[in-house]
């Protein structure tokens, strides 16, 4: 039972990281009607923010982190200004918007690696690595901390999103943006926050992530994870993204303990193709006919 309780804290853990990337997907998704593939990259940058903040800069954890955070936002609202404002005033079809995702990402991704390098980075240790042990469960400290961050934003985004004006323009927004302009809702400036909240998440996604394992060009890869999360729960529905990515948190974990880690990536890509066979607009989704 208490190999059970282990693997449960686990999979909450990192399954409320995926929260924090899943519903970058699903804010942009809900207004864009795209998945942003160039998320991974934002998570990337603000990995490396917070990882050069606590080392060249000698920063400790609340100044990096709030730095990753806010690099991370500027970073999104810049790419929405480059490689999607102009398709978007042009009406472009989605799958443009789909390219130029892509596009950022390798941009992104190959920037780093010609100015920083490819190299394999760790961060200090900033939270002790003796866990807390209740009885014969083991709780590591970068865990906690990890899930009550994950909480308190999410918790944040869900009182901006459902308890604020801006929120409510924003669900008006996702719901029919034209309709949403005819009643004077600015939507570019809806777009603009939109980005701005999934990249804040993305840089706070990527500075816990780089703490757990490991920082890389590459890093911005687990993203793919977020979006089966995001299909998972639903597209479009923030509810659901964080449903998703902690169902696949837990999946992902007891695959691992219980039968081999092998076997945790086979089980949750066969999830996303059971998910879009069976139930192509997830838990919590909604029907769509154009959104890609």
């Amino acid at each position: 039972m208490s190999a059970f309780f282990q693997q449960l804290i686990n999979g909450l853990s990192i399954g409320s990281v995926y929260a924090l990337m899943a519903v970058g997907y699903s804010l942009v998704y809900s207004i864009m009607n795209f998945s942003n593939f160039a998320h991974g990259g934002v998570i990337m940058i603000g990995a490396y923010i917070g990882f050069f903040c606590m080392t060249a800069f000698k920063f400790s954890f609340i100044p990096s982190f709030i730095l990753a955070a806010l690099g991370a936002g500027l970073l999104a609202v810049s790419l929405e200004k480059v490689a999607y404002s102009p398709l978007r005033k042009r009406n472009a079809p989605f799958l443009y918007f789909i390219i130029s995702a892509m596009g950022a990402s390798i941009f992104l991704e190959n920037i780093v690696i010609a100015t920083i390098g490819p190299t394999f980075r760790t961060y200090p240790e900033v939270f002790s690595k003796t866990p807390i042990s209740i009885g014969k469960i083991a709780i590591g400290r970068l865990d906690i901390t990890m899930f009550i961050i994950s909480a308190i934003s999410l918790g944040l985004l869900i009182y901006i999103i459902e308890g604020t004006k801006t929120g409510m323009a924003i669900r008006a927004t996702s719901y029919n943006a034209k309709a949403s302009a005819l009643m004077g809702v600015n939507t570019d400036k809806i777009i603009f926050i939109v980005f701005g909240l999934g990249g804040v998440l993305a840089g706070i996604a990527g500075i816990l992530f780089g703490m757990k394992y490991t920082v890389y060009p590459q890093i911005g890869a687990i993203t793919i994870k977020s979006f089966i999360a995001a299909v998972f729960g639903g597209l479009g529905s923030l509810t659901g993204a964080v449903i998703g990515s902690i169902l696949l948190g837990l999946i992902e974990t007891f695959t691992s303990g219980y039968l081999s880690s092998q076997y945790r990536d086979l089980i949750a890509f066969g999830l996303l193709i059971f998910i879009l066979v069976v139930r192509p607009m997830g838990i919590m989704g909604k029907i769509t006919e154009d959104k890609a």
